[in-house]
């Protein structure tokens, strides 16, 4: 069973990086679990420190993850099938780490299920880098925009002979009409001025024929 999450596992292990790797097994005869002293580090603690229970374990989850973790456990219990998760959970001192766990049952001699083992790789630092990457995309995305509908603001200046108040009214009512966000309606009309050539009069009037059109083909 495959449990992802929006990080993608194979993705996120691929990043290059020596992530912190912990061992475990699970007797589910005695309810009891074996962690490799890693793996008792990356859930804070020292090695030994504490008795891991399924009960600990679960405690440590995300609150926004557990339930969805917990029916993980469940059905690898149940049909020992191998799986993975991705999840957050809550260190012994209080911070927030990202873990992928991969793990497969294993049955006793009648075919029944009598243990899980697996790994706990903390990919805290990959998925950090990962939402620096996508963060960075974001703020560059939106100053291109901007830049897009300052310019569509001169363009409509120059072509309606107004001030900047106005211009900015003109591309939100062209933004209501069409039905376009604003970035799309001031990326044609930054188009407009390009075609144009610099010739104001024809942008007026495509800027006209843009709302007609548009009005037209709302109402029909």
């Amino acid at each position: 069973m495959t449990d992802t999450t929006s990080w993608d596992i194979e993705g996120t292990l691929a990043l290059g990086t020596s992530h912190p790797v912990g061992r475990y097994r699970h007797d589910l005869s005695t309810g009891l679990w074996w962690w490799s002293d890693e793996t008792y580090r990356i859930h804070g603690f020292e090695p030994g420190e504490v008795v891991p229970t399924t009960e600990l374990i679960l405690a440590h989850k995300h609150p926004d993850d557990r339930d969805r973790v917990s029916q993980v456990l469940r059905h690898a219990c149940t049909t020992g099938e191998p799986f993975s998760s991705v999840h957050r959970i809550m260190d012994a001192h209080g911070d927030e780490r990202t873990l992928a766990v991969v793990g497969e049952g294993r049955t006793d001699l009648t075919g029944a299920v009598c243990e899980l083992v697996g790994y706990f790789t903390d990919v805290t630092p990959a998925v950090a880098r990962i939402a620096d990457v996508r963060a960075t995309a974001s703020i560059r995305a939106s100053a291109a925009h901007r830049a897009t509908i300052e310019q569509a603001k001169g363009v409509v200046m120059c072509a309606l002979r107004t001030d900047l108040e106005g211009a900015f009214e003109w591309l939100r009512e062209a933004s209501n009409h069409s039905n376009l966000p604003l970035r799309d309606i001031a990326a044609q009309i930054v188009g407009l001025a390009a075609d144009g050539n610099g010739d104001m009069r024809h942008v007026a009037e495509a800027m006209a024929d843009l709302l007609t059109n548009r009005s037209e083909r709302r109402t029909r």
